[in-house]
């Protein structure tokens, strides 16, 4: 096993500027992570977003920028959400992977729309 990363689509809402990324799918991660490049290609002055205080995989607490509204999109699949600035390269973390309901298949280093729901992502409610 090994690494997956996707091709995926970013779009800042207010703009409309658009980036193709190449991100890690991360199931450690909880949010989409954008690195500060990405994000002021998308047009954001982090400087005067908001913050998110967010836990590093060592333990150690930081706060990061936040930049939002973004579309994520991948394949017939797009999740309105916000992403943290961090990093030095783009992570897909779970809440836009269970928004889109999306797989992730570790053995084949693939992420693909659920088979079960091919047409349009399905979310538990509960």
């Amino acid at each position: 096993m090994g690494l997956t990363y996707a091709a995926l689509r970013l779009t800042n809402l207010f703009n409309h500027q658009q980036v193709q990324v190449n991100a890690l799918v991360d199931t450690g991660a909880t949010f989409m992570c954008v690195t500060e490049e990405i994000a002021l290609q998308l047009g954001f002055d982090i400087e005067e977003v908001s913050r998110q205080t967010v836990t590093l995989a060592d333990g150690h607490q930081r706060k990061v920028p936040k930049i939002a509204p973004i579309e994520i999109a991948f394949g017939n699949r797009s999740y309105v959400t916000e992403a943290v600035v961090l990093g030095n390269e783009p992570l897909l973390g779970v809440i836009p992977l269970e928004a889109m309901d999306l797989v992730v298949d570790p053995r084949q280093q693939t992420l693909t729309v659920n088979p079960q729901h091919p047409n349009y992502p399905v979310a538990l409610a509960k």
